[in-house]
């Protein structure tokens, strides 16, 4: 039909032009035209297609008889008419705006194209419409042409093909299509979900990558059977991702047209065990647990002599009844339906059950539940193998009472160690001997549950509860607080005090160097180590909290100097426990009294152009004068007034960018700020920057926040979204902070939408000395090269340093040898001697 319009288009044009110029000559000329114009329309008139002309204001000057007979018009309706007015148009507004669109843009030379639906006869119509400019010889517009395709079918069948699509994914049954060489070309989520594999990886994969009973030449050799017979139905074992295998139905059908194979698959593993089930039933039949069979209809068929024993009924006082009779009332209906839900749908079901005896008294029973199955797939009979609770359920409500072991790890809990505690001051009080309480941390715990999953957090939790058990004597007691916090409790340790403590440093030794021994978790070398605080105790001088809080503060001692460390308790502990408290006390009022600053250090390319600067923040305090970050960066973190901070941090660093922005000097330097896990962890984080930039009304692209690889490894999905929404919404520019000191891997590097890659200061302290730290730098620059980011060097401090990072590939520097953190004074008056880069890619 396009090709059609086009013609007549062109027809038309040369017909119109040419006797036109004759009309003035002749009346002869004047005929010809009036029948080359009938010619055209004669050929629009045959046109399946809508087609109209339209003069360059949209008036409609011709239109062919397919649209007039399906719109049900007259021409002399619309002839003269503005086009949009048509009345098919008349029952939407959104169309008729999306026209007069159309026909503007065509008076421009542009086509634009919709679907659209029009109103035909009594009914509405899917159409894809057009309209587009019509030239002449000279190129100049002097009309224009809709046209339009009725695509009711195609609509139609890809409504159809939608419908089909829903139907295979929602399907319960798993689905395949293969070529005939087995390779998979579909598949849908329940075969994904019964197999194991995503949809993605199925389609990588051959029939024979998942059959667990034949070899790849017995499932080609069967893929020819089944394409001579043009179906089969069978059974046969697949293969699942985690290396368990599984009984399978299949149902599969050739179809010779797509040369494809199209299966079904029921997984009839629950089956298979039920009939297996019931072969060993009969077997053993009489067992001391009670058996009772009914048909398919839940009529009781055959018991054995323990259901008699446990119920109290004689076999032939329940054949061809329900097992209704059994009930106690303790559970409703509900209960029940549910119960046969489940059996109906994977045909066991296993759970407790409260019944009656003959006699009347109620009792538990622990029920298994299996429907037997013909070959067939329909249900003959079920199974129910039950045994009386009773004593069981009692001595697990005392065990649920006592509530003394940690589940994980099978060791006591805090509730018994505080029992055994109480007990073991006592006894040292009584036996003048002297007694320790190890308090033990696991360090950088948290990175391996973060990046290796609660797996293998739970398998090293285990492995750790296993080796303090071999650490130490019977009489001593090893218990687990809750994460990865271990106590040991050693008693009768010494009735001296300097004897008591050697040895308890020895016995704590010990226990640190086998904790530090590497992990096998799976495929899995796991590094890990202990921090380990002690406090000797002697009688009952100290309650127990006292006690357990001053072993957990040698614990944060030896964490605090350096971990994988052993400290005791002593006093001045407890004098820096109340001075953090006190700074801590002061940190909360250093904003509000203005306490806070900001130094900048400088950052420079590979021309020694100042491209920008790092921001750090200095507390001086009014009593202690300049406090290190060191000392209260930690505090803020652990109280949470990092967000606060945090917060101050950026709306200072944007105002900052601002004031930059009015000097030509300074108006192209980006500004870097350190922002924290719990910062960038907030959900309106996002907007807290974008409220900030639109504040300061400052060029995004200038603020650069640096992020920690712990804070892109707490929840990757989340991350990407967030960090998405600040580079590619807001335009700021993000940078992966201290890289190389974490546990980041490529798979998740190559979805962080970075810009830049800041390596961290350790590795470039030795890269002109130390051969491991040059290739590590090395290696992060060509990584970071390949994935497209720039890269920032920290903590550069000497020429031979800057000379390796230049000749590497690195592309911009932060360290002493170009300066260290300034007030802003300092910094701008440094810039004032330097050149600074015009703009930054």
């Amino acid at each position: 039909d396009g090709i059609i319009v086009s013609f007549s288009i062109e027809v038309m044009h040369r017909y119109r032009q040419q006797y036109a110029l004759e009309l003035k000559q002749s009346t002869e000329a004047h005929a010809a035209l009036e029948k080359s114009t009938l010619h055209f329309k004669q050929i629009l008139d045959n046109l399946f297609t809508y087609v109209a002309l339209l003069d360059t204001d949209g008036v409609v000057q011709e239109i062919n008889k397919v649209t007039l007979k399906q719109a049900g018009c007259r021409r002399e309706d619309v002839i003269g008419q503005c086009f949009y007015d048509a009345p098919w148009f008349s029952h939407d507004e959104k169309v008729r705006l999306q026209l007069m669109k159309a026909i503007e843009a065509a008076k421009q030379g542009q086509t634009l194209r919709y679907d659209v639906i029009v109103k035909m006869g009594d009914g509405l119509v899917p159409v894809d419409f057009q309209i587009s400019p019509v030239r002449d010889e000279n190129g100049r517009i002097v009309g224009l042409l809709p046209a339009g395709v009725d695509i009711s079918a195609r609509k139609q069948a890809e409504a159809i093909s939608r419908q089909h699509k829903v139907v295979i994914d929602t399907a319960h049954d798993g689905f395949w299509v293969t070529d005939l060489r087995g390779n998979l070309l579909e598949a849908n989520q329940a075969y994904a979900d019964l197999s194991g594999y995503s949809i993605e990886e199925l389609l990588t994969m051959r029939t024979s990558d998942l059959e667990a009973n034949e070899t790849p030449a017995e499932v080609r050799a069967h893929i020819s059977e089944i394409l001579a017979q043009g179906h089969a139905l069978f059974e046969t074992r697949h293969r699942h991702k985690d290396g368990y295998v599984l009984d399978v139905e299949v149902s599969v059908n050739y179809m010779a047209e797509s040369q494809r194979l199209f299966a079904f698959f029921r997984d009839i593993s629950a089956r298979k065990k039920a009939e297996e089930a019931l072969r060993i039933a009969a077997a053993a039949f009489e067992t001391h647990e009670a058996i009772m069979i009914t048909d398919a209809e839940a009529n009781i068929i055959r018991v054995n002599r323990a259901f008699e024993n446990i119920t109290g009924y004689r076999a032939e006082e329940v054949i061809g009844k329900n097992p209704r009779i059994l009930r106690s009332g303790r559970q409703d209906s509900a209960f029940y339906a549910e119960m046969w839900q489940r059996l109906l749908d994977d045909g066991t079901w296993s759970g407790e059950i409260w019944d009656r005896t003959k006699n009347g008294n109620i009792y538990p029973k622990l029920t298994t539940i299996s429907a037997v199955k013909n070959d067939q797939g329909a249900t003959t009979q079920y199974v129910s193998i039950f045994s009386d609770i009773t004593e069981r359920k009692q001595a697990e409500e005392k065990i649920h009472n006592l509530a003394f072991y940690d589940a994980l790890t099978g060791l006591p809990n805090r509730r018994l160690l505080l029992d055994r505690l109480s007990l073991a001051l006592s006894a040292s009080a009584r036996n003048k001997q002297y007694g320790a309480l190890l308090f033990l941390d696991l360090d950088k715990f948290k990175i391996l549950n973060d990046t290796m999953g609660h797996d293998y957090g739970d398998m090293l939790l285990v492995e750790v509860a296993r080796r303090l058990k071999f650490c130490v004597r019977e009489v001593d007691t090893v218990a687990r607080l809750g994460g990865d916090e271990f106590v040991v409790l050693i008693e009768n340790v010494s009735a001296d005090a300097e004897d008591a403590s050697q040895n308890v440093a020895l016995f704590a030794e010990k226990i640190r160097s086998v904790l530090a021994t590497p992990y096998q978790l799976k495929e899995v070398e796991h590094h890990s180590s202990p921090s380990i605080g002690v406090c000797l105790y002697y009688g009952d001088c100290e309650t127990i909290d006292e006690l357990i809080r001053h072993a957990d503060m040698a614990m944060y001692q030896a964490k605090g100097s350096g971990r994988n460390r052993v400290r005791f308790f002593d006093p001045h502990m407890q004098q820096s426990v109340e001075t953090r408290a006190a700074l801590e006390s002061d940190l909360r009022r250093a904003i509000a009294d203005r306490q806070l600053r900001l130094f900048y250090q400088i950052q420079f390319d590979n021309d020694h152009r100042a491209v920008g600067a790092e921001a750090l923040i200095r507390w001086t305090h009014p009593e202690r004068g300049m406090v290190s970050p060191l000392e209260f960066i930690p505090i803020a973190e652990e109280s949470s007034l990092i967000i606060e901070i945090g917060h101050w941090v950026l709306d200072t660093a944007c105002r900052q960018i601002a004031a930059w922005s009015q000097d030509e000097q300074t108006s192209n330097l980006v500004l870097a700020i350190n922002i924290s896990a719990q910062q960038f962890k907030q959900a309106d984080f996002a907007e807290q920057v974008a409220a900030i930039i639109r504040k300061y009304r400052i060029e995004s692209s200038r603020l650069k926040l640096e992020l920690t690889e712990s804070v892109a490894l707490e929840d990757i999905d989340e991350v990407v979204v967030k960090m998405l929404a600040l580079r590619r919404v807001l335009g700021v520019t993000l940078s992966l902070d201290d890289f190389g000191t974490g546990y980041s891997s490529l798979s998740y590097l190559k979805r962080l939408p970075l810009d830049q890659i800041k390596i961290d200061q350790g590795f470039v302290r030795d890269i002109t000395t130390d051969r491991s730290d040059a290739l590590m730098v090395k290696t992060i620059i060509d990584m970071a090269r390949n994935f497209g980011f720039n890269v920032i060097a920290e903590g550069v401090e000497t020429e031979a340093q800057l000379a390796f990072l230049k000749e590497n590939g690195c592309m911009a520097y932060q360290g002493y040898l170009f300066g260290k953190p300034v007030p802003l004074e300092e910094f701008e008056a440094l810039l004032e001697r330097l050149p600074v880069r015009e703009a930054i890619n």
